[in-house]
């Protein structure tokens, strides 16, 4: 998602700046009401925030980082339906009248503590016209119109492509060009085994886009990262644009 510039600096509760869009768009009066009702959590990578049919009690405002919202087969496999970074909110289904998780949605990226809300809260608040329930709306609209795009991107894209697509989408939600990601959790991200994000990421290394090492990725050439990518790139940042998300 393309970076956007904050309208104010503004705080959480442990202190650390506001980076999360949706909460930075409310107008100061109404973010200084919802304020107390906000609590920071620390969370580890691979943590599951909201389970498969299991009732929702906090909704996030991801600071920054990347989560993942998968969707689970009987058979317990996971395939990733969206991703989530600091242009959005977990949770968006309860906004829409699911008190049930749908899926599993967990930390894919880490990158600071966690804003959450309480759901009981969440629904007063997004009950009431005004601006939070404005700017909750728009995303909805922009997470379905991500999903219909990630669900074109993965039946008509091949793998590489798609690796690419999700390693822009996570440079956009961090501040840095390095970051953790893990093997096993991009497998479950692009729908295919670990052995062949093995060979992927090793041939966008040796092409010099990426450097990956440890369980870390770094962009080293974002324009050509962004030319091996399919277009669904740039038609969901354009979306979240178009939204001004």
């Amino acid at each position: 998602m393309a970076t956007a510039r904050l309208p104010s600096i503004r705080l959480l509760p442990d202190g650390t700046h506001l980076h999360n869009r949706l909460l930075a768009a409310l107008p100061r009066a109404v973010y200084d009401r919802l304020l107390p009702y906000v609590r920071m959590n620390t969370v580890t990578t691979g943590e599951v925030l909201q389970a498969h049919r299991v009732r929702i009690k906090d909704v996030y405002f991801p600071n920054g980082g990347v989560f993942s919202i998968t969707n689970e087969m009987q058979d317990g496999e996971l395939v990733e339906v969206a991703t989530v970074g600091r242009e959005g909110m977990l949770g968006i289904g309860l906004f829409l009248g699911d008190r049930n998780g749908i899926g599993r949605t967990f930390q894919q990226v880490p990158n600071g503590s966690l804003p959450s809300m309480p759901a009981a809260r969440f629904v007063k608040e997004t009950t009431r016209a005004g601006p939070f329930r404005d700017v909750v709306s728009l995303y909805a609209q922009a997470n379905l119109l991500q999903i219909m795009q990630c669900t074109a991107c993965n039946a008509l894209h091949n793998v590489t492509q798609r690796c690419c697509r999700w390693l822009l989408q996570t440079h956009d939600r961090v501040d840095d060009d390095t970051f953790l990601l893990k093997q096993e959790f991009l497998a479950v991200m692009l729908g295919v085994h670990r052995p062949t994000v093995t060979v992927v990421l090793r041939a966008l290394q040796r092409e010099g886009l990426i450097a990956s090492r440890y369980g870390r990725i770094s962009i080293l050439k974002r324009k050509r990262l962004e030319a091996a990518s399919c277009e669904c790139y740039s038609v969901i940042r354009g979306h979240f644009v178009r939204l001004g998300l």
